[in-house]
């Protein structure tokens, strides 16, 4: 394989005429580079330049190699701004993975900011409960008694406590807060995918209290279950970030004993945790929890 930079002093010296100028040029001394251009000429095997009076003179063979590596050259340079970019996180690909809530609540204005700060980035959103592979940074709710491998780095974002939607009649709607155990002999209804990590903290708490809950009607998600509460078919615990705007007629009441929450972390690959781009995201995410709670 011919040495770039060999070729580099020859397309020089071809441009410029003179070994001083092109040494000048590519900051050598005019010994460097003829010991270049012999080295070179053993290298390939050809005659490359011929004395003519105190200088030298491309051959044929000189002038058609320097010619023929320029693409080669252009191409390097195409290949060194890509390199540049990549660093600065212009151009590539980011993956984020999510959980339904986190997409609704704040993925919308981080995608606009990444789009506006980094727009030759391409961004791929994975809704974690539905692709099981494991993206570049993470959004997730943290399963009981996680041990997280040493090739991430884990942020903490915030703990969203658990509230019990009740219809605004129920007696316990004037509850300032209601023991889980109290919820113990209700119907229930069924917010979460059955393998959710936001499914398995809330059944933890209430194994913790004594009991397993009675669902009466099966959903997948928060927004499905809330006008089932409102018929009266039964409550739905829900945290608090996953209830939005509740319907007339329904009120949210903190459960306790014990208090539930999920714990919000963002996951991040340490391969890519220098990446601008992925360090911008972890900062807008901190901006938008520190106010939360």
């Amino acid at each position: 394989m011919l040495d770039l930079p060999r070729l580099r002093v020859l397309r020089a010296v071809v441009a410029t005429g003179s070994i001083r100028a092109s040494a000048s040029a590519l900051g050598y001394t005019p010994s460097a580079v003829s010991q270049q251009l012999s080295s070179l000429q053993r290298e390939t095997g050809l005659q490359l330049f011929e004395r003519v009076g105190r200088g030298i003179e491309p051959t044929t063979a000189g002038l058609t190699l320097a010619a023929e590596a320029e693409p080669l050259f252009e191409a390097v340079s195409r290949l060194e701004g890509v390199v540049g970019d990549l660093r600065a996180g212009r151009i590539g690909s980011l993956s984020i993975g999510y959980f339904g809530t986190a997409g609704a609540t704040w993925l919308p204005s981080i995608v606009a900011a990444l789009r506006a700060e980094f727009p030759e980035l391409r961004l791929e959103l994975r809704l974690t409960e539905l692709d099981p592979s494991e993206p570049d940074i993470d959004i997730l709710v943290e399963r009981p008694g996680t041990e997280y491998p040493p090739q991430v780095a884990v942020h903490h974002l915030i703990d969203d406590p658990y509230l019990l939607v009740v219809r605004e009649d129920d007696p316990l709607a004037e509850r300032a807060e209601v023991p889980l155990a109290e919820l113990a002999e209700r119907h229930w209804v069924d917010n979460d995918f059955a393998v959710g990590a936001c499914r398995q903290v809330l059944l933890e708490a209430c194994a913790e209290a004594g009991f397993a809950p009675r669902f009466v009607v099966e959903t997948r998600d928060y927004q499905t279950a809330i006008p089932f509460v409102a018929t009266g078919i039964g409550v739905t615990v829900i945290p608090r970030l996953g209830i939005g705007n509740l319907p007339a007629g329904l009120t949210a009441v903190p459960v306790v004993a014990p208090a539930t929450v999920r714990r919000i972390n963002v996951v991040v690959k340490k391969s890519v945790a220098d990446h601008p781009a992925v360090q911008r995201t972890v900062e807008l995410l901190h901006e938008l929890t520190a106010g939360d709670f």
